[in-house]
């Protein structure tokens, strides 16, 4: 597998002319974020993320919290098409790799595409290839990785690859900006969100009642009256529902 260096946007098949296409074209990258503004005002993920994907000539994404990839299971996913079992093939991949990271190497990848290989027993569809493609980047606090599934032979511009890793950060900058200002909806008293950061932290409510110094029952009563104002039934469904939402 070769990646293009530079140069135009475009994804192409080897050994194939560059198809007629306006990517990288001012008027696409324009209408491009429109599309995005569009989306993030109706809290549109998916749809931002498949023109993204589209754009560059990639086939499948996936958006994940970098900072939370070291912890088990696979809240750290945000919103993915990738196949299921592939994406619990990435959370021990992405586990090894963030452990293996120090920070400055962390920060210096930022905006940098990354070609890694997929583990020889995950299953990908005909003609998918088995190397993906990550772009990490930041937004305030939160440190996000795009990763992207594309067809076998297919060249991808580190140029455009670039552009698409600008434009999701620019995409969820302006979610961020919607969903901050949505989290009153959800109407949560800050002993509610106390609460929710500590059990995104993996503490039990034994735990977390010995930390605020109140008891197991009305920590108990706290979470309950969380997943109520969140429209979750689990622990673990209030905190995908909190990452989604930048409340923790």
């Amino acid at each position: 597998m070769r990646t293009a260096m530079g140069g135009s946007s475009l994804a192409v098949h080897a050994g194939q002319p560059a198809p007629a296409s306006s990517t990288g074209h001012p008027a696409a990258k324009r209408q491009l974020l429109e599309k995005l503004g569009d989306y993030a005002a109706r809290g549109q993920l998916n749809k931002a993320l498949a023109a993204l994907t589209d754009y560059v000539g990639a086939s499948h994404y996936l958006l994940a919290r970098y900072d939370l990839s070291q912890d088990s299971g696979l809240d750290f996913v945000m919103v993915s098409d990738w196949p299921f079992d592939v994406v619990k093939r990435l959370g021990q991949v992405m586990q090894g790799l963030h452990a293996k990271t120090n920070e400055q190497e962390k920060c210096l990848s930022l905006l940098h595409p990354v070609f890694m290989r997929l583990p020889e027993e995950a299953v990908l569809g005909r003609g998918i290839s088995r190397e993906y493609c990550a772009i990490t980047f930041s937004i305030g606090r939160l440190r996000l990785s795009l990763m992207l599934l594309f067809p076998q032979d297919l060249i991808l511009s580190r140029e455009g690859l670039r552009d698409i890793g600008l434009l999701t950060g620019y995409f969820a900058s302006l979610a961020r900006e919607t969903s901050l200002r949505s989290e009153r909806d959800f109407d949560l008293t800050e002993r509610e969100l106390e609460c929710l950061s500590w059990i995104a932290e993996g503490k039990t409510s034994e735990e977390i009642a010995l930390i605020l110094g109140i008891s197991r029952n009305t920590i108990n009563n706290y979470i309950t009256s969380v997943m109520r104002k969140t429209a979750t039934k689990t622990r673990s469904e209030a905190i995908a529902c909190a990452v989604r939402n930048n409340l923790v």
